[in-house]
């Protein structure tokens, strides 16, 4: 299988042409490249992690593409007149040659002010771990690859470094990152780089369109 990191949230899993979007956002280059795509997986309903034009887009070259969220990604779908199919913690779903197991449940505290909304981390094939907008670890699994958020309103590196060093991951690569300068994605991989080699393994600091296979 071979993942290409798209821009700040958004990756694509191809499997001998069969494609997995995970949280094609707002901060992402339209998707317009789509043939081929089985399933769509929304970890969370802030709209750096989906929107309706970038589900339209998949949706319209791909009239059998199915789409996973969680509760509020189901009803803000809803109202845009498109159907999501609600997952939660626990279950799992097999869809085209993609296995998908979800974790989770709340995404994480950004301030007291603001209401902590659901999110679901997803790993594909027992292989690949993102947990949207949360530092949940995927408890029993040994993680082959791991998307670690490099910077967001609800994080500090301390975080996502601990993270790292508890999931332990063989690879890592950045993700969330469209917050940052040049300078703080430098300073964010170089941080998370030293973590994973903690554990034995190793940092892919992937740009928009770098490719990894696992």
């Amino acid at each position: 299988m071979r993942l290409t990191k798209l821009e700040h949230s958004a990756l694509v899993i191809d499997d001998s042409g069969a494609l997995l979007f995970i949280d094609p956002g707002k901060f992402t280059t339209p998707i317009t490249e789509a043939a081929g795509a089985v399933a769509v997986v929304i970890t969370h309903q802030h709209d750096d992690h989906w929107t309706p034009e970038q589900l339209r887009r998949i949706g319209d070259v791909n009239p059998d593409l199915r789409v996973f969220g969680p509760a509020g990604v189901v009803r803000a779908a809803r109202e845009q007149g498109i159907d999501v199919e609600e997952v939660h913690a626990g279950d799992r779903v097999e869809v085209g040659p993609f296995r998908l197991r979800f974790f989770g449940g709340q995404h994480a505290v950004i301030h007291a002010s603001i209401p902590v909304i659901d999110n679901l981390g997803v790993l594909v094939d027992e292989k690949l771990y993102y947990a949207g907008d949360s530092f949940t670890v995927p408890e029993g699994v040994e993680v082959d690859v791991l998307a670690v958020p490099a910077a967001a309103p609800w994080m500090k590196i301390a975080e996502a470094i601990d993270y790292v060093l508890e999931v332990a991951p063989k690879r890592a690569f950045p993700t969330h990152e469209m917050l940052l300068s040049r300078a703080g994605k430098d300073l964010s991989n170089t941080r998370l780089t030293w973590a994973v080699e903690q554990g034995g393994g190793t940092f892919a600091p992937l740009e928009p369109g770098d490719t990894l296979d696992f």
